[in-house]
This record gives structure tokens, sequence and C-alpha cells, in this order.
């Protein structure tokens, strides 16, 4: 049975977002008991081809769609948005969404990115991603208020670059980036936004943006299904060292 429906949908012949038939009509169809049910469908789920919703029934998850794409030295002048870059690269319309931005007091985790002490004002900015219209990725950007001003510097939404050269502005230029990549388990909230089953990955980047001196003027954490990402990586032979 699980064979058959991953055939089936690597065909396409059971598109993106549909469901799956029933569990009873599966029963019925391939004279399975509901234990041999629940296997397969747990072998698609964990294998990404779908995702369990209780109550509605099993649905089929996207095909991988992007890239995320990072080059030291970067090319440019870096004042575009590598997010809608990869998904226009990709043949995707991209559309970003800002969900909050508030003053708020530093967790522990963000305080120790900032080299701040934990409770100290940040400006934060939770952003949600989407390709065609597809939950594909969130990101929540962290600015010590002290950098930021206040929240005003959030308004209007701007994407990262745009908020680099407000800060620039400020006199916090942003020269040097670092990223931390980890594969995790998602959280409640990740699962109700990507739209991804319990059993999956997501990929979360740690971004870190220093200034002239060293100094930490931003954390961002952006999470993404692994899924739906490849990351590639490129720089000169001569920065391998």
């Amino acid at each position: 049975m699980a064979d058959e429906l991953r055939e089936a949908i690597v065909r396409g012949d059971v598109r993106p977002g549909h469901a799956l038939p029933s569990q009873p009509e599966l029963a019925r169809r391939y004279g399975l008991n509901q234990t041999s049910i629940n296997r397969a469908i747990a072998l698609l789920e964990a294998e990404g081809y779908i995702r369990t919703e209780h109550g509605r029934g099993s649905f089929v998850l996207e095909a991988p769609a992007a890239r995320r794409v990072r080059r030291v030295p970067a090319r440019g002048d870096g004042s575009g948005s590598a997010f809608a870059d990869e998904m226009r690269e990709a043949g995707i319309a991209p559309r970003t969404e800002l969900v909050r931005v508030e003053a708020a007091d530093a967790p522990p985790a963000v305080a120790e990115c900032l080299g701040i002490p934990p409770g100290d004002g940040v400006l934060l900015r939770e952003r949600h991603m989407f390709a065609d219209e597809r939950p594909v990725q969130m990101a929540t950007s962290y600015i010590p208020l002290s950098v930021a001003g206040g929240v005003e510097l959030a308004h209007p939404d701007a994407e990262p670059a745009g908020i680099y050269r407000r800060l620039a502005e400020r006199g916090h230029r942003v020269v040097r980036f670092s990223e931390d990549i980890e594969a995790r388990r998602p959280l409640a909230d990740e699962l109700e936004f990507l739209r991804i089953s319990r059993s999956q990955y997501v990929l979360e980047v740690r971004r870190v943006a220093r200034g002239e001196g060293g100094e930490a003027l931003e954390v961002a954490f952006n999470v993404f299904p692994s899924h739906l990402w490849r990351l590639s990586y490129e720089w000169a032979a001569g920065d391998a060292g």
C-alpha cells in the first residue's frame, strides 16, 4: 500500500495539498486492518510525502521548491532580498508578511548571541514567508533597543538589507555575518504555519550580523522545512582557509 501510494504521489496522480483516500476506504481497497493502514501512513509521513491532520485526513506535501544560497564573499551590492531572489530564480512568486513587531525582553539564548544581559530590551520582528502563497519559512530577528532606537526602525516593513541600511544611518554599519545551522523537530507554531508533519525536520539558521567593532547588531532565526529547501554554499578558493 505504501509503495503504491508513494508512486501515485511521485507520478502526480495525487497533487500537493490534496487528500489521500480515507483510512476506511484504504482498508477496503487493500484488504488491510487498521494497524497495517496506520503503519503505511506513518511510513509515508516519515518519508516526507504526506502530513496527517487529526480529524481531517492525510494530505500530500509540496515537493522541494528552492535552494538557500550563500556565497562568500557575497556577490552584488547586498541590497536585494535573499529570500525573494531565491524564489524568483526558482520561478516562484515570493511574498513576505510582517506578523509581529514589538519591544521585548531578550530571552537568555538571544541575549547570549547579542552579548547583552538577559532581559535587556530588544526590537523583535517576526515575518512569515510564502512561495506561490505556500508557507515556506518563518523568520524572527532581535536587535538591541540601544542599537535600534525603537520599534520605528521596523516600519515600514523591509527585507533585512533595508533594515541594515537603516541601522547604518544610525551609525551601526553591518560588515560581517555568521550562520549556524541546526536540524531539529518542529515546534507547535512551526507545525501549524508550515503545514508539515511531526515526523519531519526543520532547519533553523541562526544568523548574527556584526558591526565594525565586532559587536552583534542583530541575531535572526530562520526556520524552514528541510524537505523544501537545499542549502548551497559557495566561496572563492582564497577564502577556504
